[in-house]
This record gives C-alpha cells, sequence and structure tokens, in this order.
C-alpha cells in the first residue's frame, strides 16, 4: 500500500459509514435501539478511519490537489457538492462528539435532540464524500490518471 491508495480507502470507508449510518437511522427509526447502537459503532470506527487516513495523505501530498479535469454543467455542480461536503464535513466532527457525549452520560432526550441535526449531516458528508471520489478520480479523471501515470 502506498499513499496514493488511500484516496481508494478513505471513499471505502466513507461508504461504509454511509451503510452503517443508513442503517442506524433505519433501527432507531423503529424502535430498535439495540440495532442502532450495533450499527452506530462500525459508522463511527469507519469514520474515524477516514479522519486519520484523510490526515495521513494529506501531510503527505500537502495542498497540492488532483484538479478536477470535467467541463460543463458537471463542473458547477461538483464544486458545489464540494464545498458544501467541505463546510459540513468540519461541523461533523464536534456534532459527532457532542452528540456522543450524552450518550454516555445515559442522557437519551438530549441525544435524540442532537442526534437529529447530526445524523442527516453526517450522512451527508460520507455520501459526498464517496460522490466527490468517484467523480474526481473515476468518473472524471485528470488525463495523468487517465493514461496510468
Amino acid at each position: 500500500m502506498t499513499i496514493s491508495d488511500l484516496p481508494a480507502i478513505n471513499a471505502s470507508l466513507n461508504l461504509i459509514s454511509t451503510i452503517f449510518i443508513s442503517a442506524g437511522w433505519y433501527f432507531i427509526r423503529r424502535g430498535y435501539w439495540r440495532r442502532h447502537v450495533a450499527c452506530m459503532i462500525p459508522a463511527l470506527i469507519s469514520s474515524t478511519l477516514f479522519l486519520a487516513g484523510y490526515l495521513v495523505y494529506h501531510a503527505h501530498v500537502g495542498e497540492r490537489s488532483t484538479g478536477f479535469s470535467a467541463q460543463g454543467i458537471i463542473r458547477p455542480i461538483y464544486f458545489t457538492m464540494l464545498i458544501s461536503h467541505i463546510i459540513l464535513a468540519a461541523v461533523t466532527l464536534p456534532l459527532v462528539i457532542v452528540t456522543l457525549v450524552p450518550v454516555f452520560r445515559r442522557r437519551w432526550d438530549r441525544h435524540r435532540r442532537i442526534a437529529r441535526w447530526t445524523m442527516p449531516i453526517w450522512l451527508y458528508v460520507s455520501v459526498t464524500g464517496v460522490l466527490v471520489y468517484l467523480m474526481l478520480y473515476k468518473w472524471f479523471p485528470p488525463a495523468n490518471l487517465a493514461l496510468g501515470q
């Protein structure tokens, strides 16, 4: 494994988070709190591993990034999604922490109140993280990636 493998690994971790966040949301909406907990733990772990991989990747590559090569209507769609993803990703970490603290204190009312905001934002960030990866590396790769360089 090399640093260049991290974007794909990070996207996979985001996909895993998306699946478990969605399942956790499904279960809690139906009153299955044990199943909800069983889904939210791996969602939290995969998101934490994603964050670690993201930080390692950007520590090695710095601020240089792969340029988005697509033109036309997809370009503003991509950048709108990317900007919203970045802003909400910055909000997600503190929101998840603030949502978890009442769990450890068994303050279910407070957890529920905060989770109503955390869950959809976290889910959006996970889904758009996968989409950003697909658009940047798979669907519209830069010429040097498309040529295998």
